[in-house]
């Protein structure tokens, strides 16, 4: 039976079709992907009569940033902005922690009681109180228009803490054992060999939980009504579900620096939210593409 005909590259001409189709189609998706940034940033740097008209796809028409003074001028969203960045400076911290306290014991098979717990942590997976019960509950403790509202019913993921135990378990139990010989106890062992072992799923669920308190804005939206409390996308969700309203007591000059469509401020302030979790993402890529593994190979 004849041998199939390699490539230069040590791949044959199907190897070579099917990633030729594989990298297309990721190309494609990309694209797809990113194709609403860019239009949304092209439509914040464009002139209303462009946007108006339809003009703007991928390139500013028109250019200007009298949106960015516009939405940056406001009190409220740098309010919001420091109330977003405390929150989840905060409740990161916060989840890490419980999330660690809750993975390192469910990682160990002598733990009493280990699998009626497991079975409670997926039950809650699963099910939830719903949003009136939720709301009754956090009256019931007097944390409505209270920071700590945004925080608290967050604190911790089931699924995350699956992820971390997993990856607890795939670490050798000799290890351990050699650190208990040394005197070190559970607690020392979980911060000073268990946590710096596992950097990658560390970084990865963080990452989860610093993207989910930025991006949330259900709880703000039903225990938040003082505007000093409201975070950066509940503040977002008024911006774009409402229409822009200009002052009639502005003078003519501030009226044409504030006369923008509403589409562009809308854009503007998505862009502006949207940047500080982008920027921070980077720093964290090299542990999230490690992290990925959290739990698929068992040691």
């Amino acid at each position: 039976m004849p041998k199939r005909r390699k490539s230069v590259f040590g791949l044959s001409r199907s190897e070579r079709i099917l990633e030729a189709v594989n990298v297309t189609t990721l190309i494609i998706i990309g694209v797809i992907m990113i194709f609403p940034f860019v239009n949304m940033l092209a439509v914040s740097f464009s002139g209303d009569s462009a946007v108006l008209t339809g003009k703007v796809i991928l390139w500013p028409v028109d250019f200007q940033t009298s949106t960015y003074r516009y939405v940056t001028g406001q009190n409220q969203f740098w309010n919001s902005l420091n109330v977003t960045v405390l929150t989840t400076i905060l409740g990161t911290i916060g989840s890490m922690v419980v999330t660690c306290m809750a993975a390192y014991p469910l990682a160990k098979t002598w733990l009493y009681g280990r699998k009626p717990l497991m079975l409670f942590f997926v039950f809650t997976m699963l099910f939830s109180g719903g949003m009136v019960p939720s709301y009754l509950v956090m009256r019931a403790f007097g944390m409505i228009n209270k920071l700590s509202v945004l925080i608290i019913p967050s604190l911790i993921s089931a699924y995350n803490t699956i992820l971390l135990k997993n990856f607890f378990e795939e670490i050798p139990e000799e290890i351990e054992e050699s650190a208990q010989l040394d005197g070190a106890g559970s607690m020392r062992t979980l911060l000073s060999i268990i946590l710096p072992m596992s950097l990658p799923a560390l970084a990865t669920i963080g990452l989860y939980y610093a993207v989910s308190y930025w991006n949330n804005y259900t709880n703000a939206l039903l225990y938040i009504t003082k505007n000093n409390l409201k975070p950066l996308q509940l503040y977002l969700y008024e911006v774009v579900s409402q229409t822009l309203n200009i002052d009639d007591s502005l003078s003519m000059d501030e009226i044409d620096v504030l006369a923008l469509t509403t589409e562009s401020v809308r854009s503007a302030t998505i862009m502006l939210s949207c940047l500080p979790i982008m920027c921070f993402y980077p720093f964290l890529q090299k542990y999230f593409v490690k992290g990925l593994r959290v739990g698929s190979v068992k040691g």
